[in-house]
């Protein structure tokens, strides 16, 4: 089972490696097109309708990508999360302790500067959300460039801090954002919840059950006006981790779903919804507010500063009073560099800029969230790379020094 649970690990990680390559790539083909002559053409395609009258759908294909795609990535996110809080890192509790804490830290830091420095600003009473989410594909994608020299222990702190981050921004989007409750289709939404579980105990395998469940809990929470996209994550929760006494764990559910949607949610999900939503005008107007505005400026130090020194800081603290232990091999200026990497806020920061500021004067003040969001994931990708090298010189520099003095 340990083996079996490294190679799910090792294999979630090289995944969510390419698709945080495919992300970068697709953020910057949105940017170019956007910023191009033939810009109006990027505008008429996010805004292009795809409604489905007979369901009262009417989503642009932007808003399919946000609502629809996003719940397979939060599908593969609830599923991670099960797997690691039942078998895997998260399961030890000393091993758990320092991931939650940090990512505890990562929140509140963000959340509590964003509102320092946006109070009174239009959008901020739920816009201070936008800077508490780790992005775990792009961090994933720079760690494994820049950081293949530092100890292993460093992935798993990274990828369980950007779980439970992630798990704690999709709480906050359902309560933030689920303003007219209609209690028939949450109810509707819940059997569908509550059918799933029960096939999962009833050893059930056939997609015939599954996909009309799931199809069903998307749209009646979507109706019910909660975000759709927790839908995914409620559904990878429910789904079962342990293999019964005779079955081979390759069967278990939660690892075949995870084999199956992974690769497209890596793939195709999420660059689609990076290609959709990054998309924002970098023109004087934008440059000459970024660094002003109080609105982009909550978003910047949310992100820069309070995930730095919130993950960081808190994590340090954890250590020092006892309350958790440091992954093996792993320094504190290590951790400081995986720190600066839990700045980079791409995916669901995004997603809770449109959700938060839809609604705010002229549609300015997502493009500026949204501008301050890719600004600053830039700059911690480049900070958080350059600490991650210089350390992994230090951490090559002792192995070669202990590889010569076991030869003496």
């Amino acid at each position: 089972m340990i083996a079996q649970v490294r190679s799910e690990l090792a294999r979630y990680l090289r995944t969510e490696t390419f698709g945080g390559a495919l992300l970068l790539i697709a953020a910057a083909g949105a940017l170019i097109w956007v910023n191009s002559p033939w810009g109006a053409s990027y505008e008429t395609m996010i805004n292009t309708k795809l409604a489905i009258p007979a369901l009262h759908l009417d989503l642009t294909l932007a808003d399919w990508t946000k609502d629809g795609l996003l719940a397979v990535f939060f599908f593969v996110a609830g599923l991670e999360l099960k797997r690691e809080l039942v078998v895997g890192e998260l399961a030890e509790r000393k091993k758990a302790t320092l991931p939650i804490i940090a990512a505890f830290g990562g929140v509140l830091l963000p959340a509590l500067i964003a509102i320092g420095v946006g109070w009174g600003v239009e959008g901020m009473d739920r816009g201070w959300a936008i800077p508490v989410a780790t992005d775990i594909a792009f961090a994933l994608a720079v760690l494994a460039m820049t950081g293949s020299r530092i100890p292993a222990g460093a992935r798993v702190f990274l990828l369980s801090l950007a779980v439970v981050d992630d798990l704690i921004a999709i709480i906050l989007i359902a309560v933030l954002f689920t303003t007219t409750l209609k209690f028939l289709w949450l109810l509707i939404a819940i059997l569908c919840f509550a059918g799933w579980a029960g096939a999962q105990k009833l050893r059930w395998s056939n997609p015939v059950v599954y996909v009309p469940l799931a199809l069903v809990a998307w749209y009646a929470l979507h109706e019910a006006g909660i975000h759709a996209t927790l839908a995914g994550v409620i559904l990878g929760l429910l789904t079962r981790v342990r293999p019964d006494p005779d079955e081979d764990e390759h069967c278990v559910p939660a690892a075949n779903l995870e084999h199956f949607f992974q690769p497209i949610s890596a793939a195709l999900c999420v660059p689609l919804f990076a290609l959709f939503a990054s998309g924002v005008p970098l023109n004087s107007e934008v440059f000459s507010e970024l660094f002003v505005n109080r609105l982009s400026l909550a978003v910047i130090l949310g992100l820069l500063v309070g995930k730095t020194l919130g993950i960081f800081g808190f994590s340090w603290l954890a250590v020092r009073v006892g309350l958790a232990e440091k992954p093996a091999d792993l320094y504190y200026r290590d951790m400081f560099a995986l720190s600066v990497l839990g700045a980079i806020g791409f995916t669901v920061s995004l997603l809770v800029a449109e959700l938060a500021l839809a609604d705010v004067g002229d549609g300015s003040a997502v493009e500026l969230a949204k501008a301050a969001v890719l600004l600053t994931s830039l700059a911690a990708s480049l900070a958080g790379s350059a600490l991650l090298l210089r350390r992994g010189r230090a951490h090559q520099a002792r192995r070669d020094e202990r590889a010569l003095q076991g030869q003496e």
